[in-house]
């Protein structure tokens, strides 16, 4: 991936490879969690994720069927 779409994802936009998929930035808020070993209560703080969507030509790609 080039340096520029890198750069895109960091600013939080999407980027999409023509043939491959889409790559998607997400926002995610706070929210209430526990310590499993404690079983404090916490807050998870607010994050930005990022996700993939794989293409069609991709998905048929991987589904399609192996000749013997």
């Amino acid at each position: 991936m080039s340096r520029n779409g890198v750069t895109s994802l960091e600013s939080g936009e999407n980027l999409k490879i023509s043939g491959f998929g889409s790559f998607i930035v997400k926002q995610k808020a706070n929210r209430r969690g526990r310590n499993p070993q404690t079983g404090e209560a916490i807050t998870i703080e607010a994050r930005r994720i990022l996700t993939f969507k794989p293409g069609p030509v991709l998905k048929d790609q991987i589904n399609r069927e192996v000749a013997p």
